[in-house]
């Protein structure tokens, strides 16, 4: 006996413009109680646009926003919330000098009631965090969090309320592929009690496992829609992107001289998150080195020292074969190093400048644009529109406000900044984060590109295909310590796995004794 389908959510006819800028345009859909549908579309499609709107944080131009039957009032959070809509953001919105359960219990209920039931409220989010496998203690502060561990806190925070549709706007960015197999281990659980969920991705193999339909959406338009047992990833890709989606062509790496070193460096832990240990690495101009491992064990430390942003405590740095004596974020970009940042919120933009201001951010004082202390509008605007135009950077202008911009095309701006640059080192810090997959082969495409001009890069990535798949060589990171290195081709996943989880250290020691 089939069972009576229930609609638990209906979007009718939303439209959303931000000036000329036309976000959503006439958007119809609806989510069935106990069902998935993933939304798709390229980067800036509107995707995100929508969801707020469903969620509240926008009010529509027009069209209505219906949960199981009835109306909500456009721009109103609390009434999405309490009508039982919850929403995991792509970008986090913590508040980063609260504790964890302090930001997953804020707004639940009075502010004068924060401190009522403390234990309880802690109970339920160990519960939580165990039963989704999102482990995260309750009473750590979330500034002193990882990236990886600041995504748990927003799914937690969204489960927290008793949910009846959930948004996931790429909520397994920074998963391992473990831990997104037991989010969606668990998720099936609470679909099967009838949780609906609109799911968000451009990672198109675990819309195929998750999804029951696919709805896909083109420049803010409804461009289609298919059951999931009638499509393909190739197929999903052709109908987000108008064409085939092709991946970049790589060639053999010529490798050539050291041009940047750490000799047996340390740094000290931030919060709970670790330092570096006895870390020794070679960046070679024309080489790829890709760095793997679970969020939060010591990425964020290697990164910022490549960018000048931490010293160590122990060991050397050296650029060209030199020791660096004095370095800094300033003396890094001197020497030709460029960064795109993990967080292009937090560290790589800033949000209220325009698109102009945030492409010459780590060069204003270059003869190039500026003479004297004096700031070349006029220049500086024609490199923001030349980058706007060869990376697709789909904005109404250089003039407009960078937050105003999709992830997508943020990313791309800051690819933009770094490789006009011609920079002689990259630190490639989850550089397709959040990105569909044309702009994905696009990004990829770039580095590549930039290897064969002869920069080293240095790839760091939670996302083991696209290590595996660009890396010449390719190190795992745990707990603050480098694996062996190892040639492109010569690990499976499994094997790096075992490394990610500790064990390869775990056994090297053992081997040594």
């Amino acid at each position: 006996m089939t069972q009576e389908k229930v609609e638990a959510l209906s979007l009718d006819k939303i439209t959303k413009t931000f000036g000329e800028l036309v976000a959503n345009d006439a958007v119809s859909l609806s989510v069935n109680r106990g069902e998935v549908v993933a939304l798709l579309g390229e980067n800036g499609a509107g995707k995100t646009t929508l969801m707020n709107i469903l969620f509240g944080q926008y009010s529509a131009d027009s069209g209505e926003v219906r949960v199981f039957g009835k109306t909500l009032p456009p721009g109103n959070s609390r009434a999405a919330l309490n009508a039982g809509v919850g929403m995991v953001h792509q970008h986090f919105t913590l508040a980063d000098n609260l504790t964890v359960q302090e930001n997953i219990t804020l707004g639940v209920g009075s502010l004068l009631s924060l401190n009522a039931d403390r234990a309880g409220a802690r109970a339920r989010i160990k519960a939580l965090s165990e039963k989704f496998h999102l482990a995260v203690s309750p009473d750590a502060r979330v500034g002193t969090l990882s990236v990886g561990e600041r995504q748990r806190v927003e799914i937690l925070k969204a489960l927290y309320r008793d949910v009846r549709i959930l948004i996931l706007d790429e909520p397994t960015a920074v998963l391992t592929p473990q831990e997104t197999d037991d989010l969606f281990a668990t998720l099936r659980l609470a679909i099967a009690e009838g949780l609906s969920i609109i799911f968000i991705s451009h990672k198109l193999h675990e819309v195929m496992a998750i999804a029951d339909r696919v709805v896909v959406l083109r420049h803010g338009k409804m461009a289609g829609g298919v059951a999931i047992s009638e499509t393909d990833k190739q197929a999903l890709a052709a109908m987000m992107m108008g064409s085939e989606a092709v991946p970049p062509k790589i060639s053999s790496a010529q490798v050539g001289e050291t041009l940047f070193e750490l000799h047996q460096v340390s740094s000290p832990d931030v919060g709970n998150v670790p330092g570096l240990r006895d870390v020794s690495l070679a960046l070679k101009s024309g080489q790829i080195v890709g760095l793997a491992g679970v969020s939060g064990n010591g990425q964020a430390a290697l990164a910022d020292m490549l960018a000048g942003l931490i010293k160590p405590s122990k060991g050397q740095v050296a650029l060209n074969g030199a020791p660096v004596q004095a370095w800094s974020a300033r003396a890094a970009v001197q020497s030709g190093i460029a960064r795109i940042p993990e967080d292009r919120h937090k560290t790589g933009t800033i949000a209220d400048f325009d698109l102009t201001e945030n492409v010459i951010l780590e060069r204003y004082q270059s003869p190039e644009f500026s003479t004297k202390g004096w700031l070349n509008w006029s220049k500086s605007r024609a490199f923001a529109k030349g980058i706007i135009s060869k990376y697709d950077v789909r904005c109404p202008g250089p003039d407009t406000p960078i937050r105003l911009l999709s992830g997508g095309n943020m990313q791309k701006l800051i690819l933009g900044r770094v490789l006009e640059a011609n920079p002689l080192i990259i630190l490639a810090n989850q550089p397709v984060r959040g990105l569909d997959i044309g702009a994905v082969n696009y990004v990829h495409s770039q580095i590549l590109e930039a290897r064969d001009r002869g920069a080293a890069v240095l790839l760091i990535s939670e996302d083991l295909d696209e290590v595996m798949a660009l890396s010449d060589v390719i190190y795992v990171i745990a707990d603050g310590r480098l694996s062996p290195a190892f040639e492109r081709g010569s690990m499976t996943p499994s094997e790096l796995g075992l490394w990610m989880a500790g064990q390869g250290f775990e056994q090297e020691i053992a081997d040594a004794s």
